[in-house]
C-alpha cells in the first residue's frame, strides 16, 4: 500500500562482496564496503553473512568477511 504526505519509495539493489585482510574480520568487512564505495553509489546498508579465514602451518593467514550490501537503485 501506497504511504500517502509525500514520501518517496525507493528500490535498493543487493550485492554479495568478499573483502580480505591480513590483520582482522572487521578490516576485512571495511575494506569491502570501502572499495565498493568507490563505484557503487548510496551505499545503505551492509549485512555479515559469513566469516571465515585461510590457514597456512596452523597459523590465520588472510581473514575474509562475506557481506551483502545494498545500495540505492535507480536515478
Amino acid at each position: 500500500m501506497a504511504k500517502k504526505g509525500g514520501s518517496a519509495d525507493s528500490v535498493y539493489k543487493v550485492v554479495e562482496l568478499v573483502g580480505t585482510n591480513s590483520k582482522s574480520w572487521e578490516d576485512a568487512a571495511a575494506n569491502a564496503v570501502e572499495t565498493a564505495g568507490g563505484t557503487l553509489r548510496d551505499l545503505r546498508v551492509a549485512e555479515i553473512v559469513k566469516l571465515d579465514m585461510t590457514v597456512e602451518n596452523s597459523e590465520a593467514r588472510t581473514y575474509r568477511a562475506r557481506a551483502l550490501v545494498s545500495f540505492k537503485y535507480g536515478s
